[in-house]
């Protein structure tokens, strides 16, 4: 599950999206960014798979992604248990999701992504959550997701529907693009949430 197995087209392709997309997201001024915050809040909250979730993962954005906080906090208001992503000790390229509540530490991985501490007591099997909240680059009109690379997503995604959770991608409307070059690991999403948009495949 590597891109540098991929055809060199492909793989380069990929990579221009990926630079390009995320140059536009850091591009957003702070005012656009807590503004689309805000908005996807609103939207998620009327969302029916996140009304009735008790157990949901969502991860903490860096690098201009969609600015999660705001959403998170609503959340625990409702009184919903929020997970995060953690990397895996032992397996690489594998995550794990544990417990997080406004007492939760956090520190930065070696990704530079903030993280709780790994606690056994505060781990959630994939096959306890409602819903998950994931993180990408771009999205395509056919729900197909490209990722920062690493196969972190891929890997977790790879038997959603057997483990009973909904995985929904979080995206600012610019991080959608016509059509995206896909690998065999590529999961498709089911949906995908803009702060303007809600985009269903299934």
């Amino acid at each position: 599950m590597s891109e540098s197995s991929m055809s060199s087209p492909s793989m380069i392709q990929r990579q221009v999206i990926r630079q390009q997309v995320r140059h536009l997201r850091r591009a957003m001024t702070e005012d656009q960014q807590a503004q689309a915050a805000e908005q996807l809040a609103e939207l998620a909250l009327n969302y029916a798979p996140i009304t009735h979730a008790r157990n949901i993962a969502l991860f903490l954005s860096v690098d201009g992604e969609l600015n999660t906080r705001p959403l998170i906090a609503r959340l625990w208001h409702l009184k919903k248990a929020v997970y995060l992503p953690v990397l895996h000790p032992f397996s690489p390229g594998h995550l794990l999701f544990l417990r997080y509540t406004p007492d939760t530490p956090l520190h930065i991985n070696k990704l530079r992504i903030p993280e709780p501490p790994l606690d056994i007591r505060q781990l959630i099997t994939l096959d306890q959550l409602d819903l998950m909240m994931v993180p990408l680059v771009a999205f395509d009109q056919h729900g197909q997701r490209l990722g920062m690379g690493g196969g972190f997503y891929d890997r977790t995604l790879q038997n959603w529907r057997q483990h009973g959770f909904l995985p929904v991608g979080l995206a600012h409307d610019c991080q959608q693009v016509d059509s995206l070059p896909v690998a065999e690991w590529d999961v498709p999403l089911p949906a995908v949430m803009t702060p303007s948009k809600l985009w269903q495949w299934e």
